[in-house]
C-alpha cells in the first residue's frame, strides 16, 4: 500500500517504539488478574463514559467553528463529522495523517485552502499542550510529581509556549514573513515557485484568531472544556472497576501526562506510549496496584480508540472520501516539504499544494 512506501522508516520507528512501551508497560504482570478484572467490570458505565467523551468531541468542533470563523463561517454540523474523522485517521493511517485528513476533507467540501485551515489546527494542539501543562501545574498543588513527570512538564512547557509565542509574532508581523517569502523563493527551482507564492499570505490568514484576545481566551476555555469531558469519561471508565477509585487530581494528571506522552512516535492510536504513561503515574504517584491499574487503561484506551474509529469511519464512507486521494495529499505535502524545510519558515504540515481529483 502506497501509505506504507512512504515514510517507512517512521513508520517502523514508530512501531518499534510503541512496541517497547507495551512491554515495559505489561511486563511482570499477572495476565490472569488483568483478566479477573476486566471480567468482573461493570460496563454500564461506559455509556455516561462514552456520552460525554463525544460531547467532548463536539466542543472541539465548536472550538474549531471560532478559529475558522475569520475565514469563513462553517456550521458546527459540518465540522463535527470532518472532527471525527480526524481522530479515526490518526488511530488507523501511519504518520499522524489526522491533521491531514481534516484539512483535505474541508478543502473538498467547503473550498478553503488547506494551509489556512492546517494553520488552525496547529493552533489546536498548541491550546492542548497548554491545557495539559495548566491540569499538570493544577495536580501538583496536591501530589509531588516523579522526575520524569517533572521532565516530561518542563520539556513540553517550553515546546508550547515557544509555539504560541512564534504565532503570535507570526500573526502580528505579516510585512516581515511575506519579506522573508520572497526572498526564500529567489533561491527555490522555478518549478516550485507557483506553489509557494502566497504561501504565507495564507498561512497568517489562518492565524488570524491569535491578534484577538478575546477570541484566544474563547479557544483556551473551549479547550479547557473538551478536555474537561474527557477527564469526566476516564472518571466514568474508573467506576467500571469496584476496587478502583480515583480523585480528581489522579484523573487529570493521568490524562495530561497520558496525553502529552502520545508526542513520542508511536503506533497509529498512541499504543504504547499513552498506556505505559497513564499506568506510570497511577501505579507511582497514587500506588493504585499494577494489575488493577493495567486492567483501567487497557479499558480506558479501547473506549477511546474504538467508537470514534468506527464513527470516523462511517463518515468517511458516508462522504465517499477517497483514501488514495488522502494519500495523495501527504504524499503532496511532503515532496513540497523536502524544497522547502532548509528556510525554517513554517511548519511541514502548512505546505499547500493543488490535489489530484478522481473523476
Amino acid at each position: 500500500m502506497g501509505l506504507f512506501q512512504k515514510d517507512k522508516l517512521k513508520f517502523w520507528f514508530g512501531l518499534l517504539v510503541g512496541a517497547i512501551f507495551l512491554y515495559l508497560t505489561f511486563r511482570g504482570q499477572e495476565l490472569d488478574k488483568i483478566g479477573d478484572a476486566l471480567g468482573k467490570a461493570n460496563y454500564w458505565w461506559l455509556i455516561p463514559a462514552l456520552l460525554v467523551y463525544f460531547l467532548g468531541v463536539f466542543v472541539r468542533a465548536i472550538r474549531w467553528h471560532f478559529l475558522l470563523k475569520p475565514l469563513q463561517t462553517i456550521p458546527i454540523s459540518r465540522l463535527y463529522p470532518v472532527v471525527v474523522v480526524g481522530y479515526m485517521a490518526n488511530n488507523v493511517l501511519p504518520v499522524r495523517m489526522g491533521e491531514v485528513v481534516r484539512a483535505y476533507i474541508l478543502d473538498r467540501r467547503e473550498h478553503l485552502s488547506k494551509t489556512r485551515s492546517l494553520a488552525t489546527i496547529v493552533v489546536e494542539r498548541i491550546m492542548d499542550g497548554i491545557t495539559m501543562l495548566l491540569f499538570i501545574a493544577i495536580a501538583s498543588f496536591s501530589v509531588s510529581l516523579t522526575g520524569d513527570i517533572a521532565g516530561v512538564e518542563r520539556v513540553a512547557g517550553v515546546v508550547f509556549l515557544v509555539g504560541i509565542v512564534v504565532f503570535l509574532f507570526l500573526a502580528s508581523n505579516r510585512r516581515l514573513l511575506l519579506a522573508v517569502e520572497r526572498f526564500a523563493l529567489k533561491l527555490l527551482p522555478g518549478k516550485i515557485r507557483p506553489k509557494l507564492e502566497g504561501l504565507a499570505d495564507r498561512f497568517i490568514d489562518g492565524l488570524q484568531v491569535l491578534r484577538q484576545w478575546r477570541d484566544l481566551l474563547a479557544v483556551f476555555a473551549l479547550s479547557v472544556l473538551a478536555w474537561a469531558c474527557e477527564g469526566a469519561m476516564y472518571w466514568f471508565v474508573a467506576l467500571t472497576f469496584s476496587e478502583l477509585s480515583l480523585s480528581f487530581t489522579a484523573i487529570i494528571l493521568t490524562l495530561a501526562v497520558a496525553n502529552l506522552f502520545t508526542l513520542v512516535p508511536s503506533t497509529p492510536g498512541y499504543f504504547g506510549p499513552f498506556d505505559f504513561a497513564a499506568k506510570q503515574v497511577l501505579v507511582g504517584i497514587f500506588l493504585i496496584p499494577a494489575n488493577l491499574a493495567a486492567s483501567y487503561v487497557i479499558l480506558l484506551h479501547a473506549a477511546l480508540y474504538f467508537p470514534v474509529t468506527l464513527l470516523g469511519l462511517y463518515y468517511w464512507l458516508k462522504e465517499h472520501l477517497s483514501l488514495k486521494e488522502a494519500e495523495n495529499e501527504r504524499k503532496l505535502i511532503e515532496n513540497e516539504k523536502k524544497h522547502f524545510s532548509h528556510q525554517d519558515l513554517l511548519q511541514p504540515e502548512t505546505i499547500e499544494v493543488t490535489p489530484t481529483r478522481n473523476k
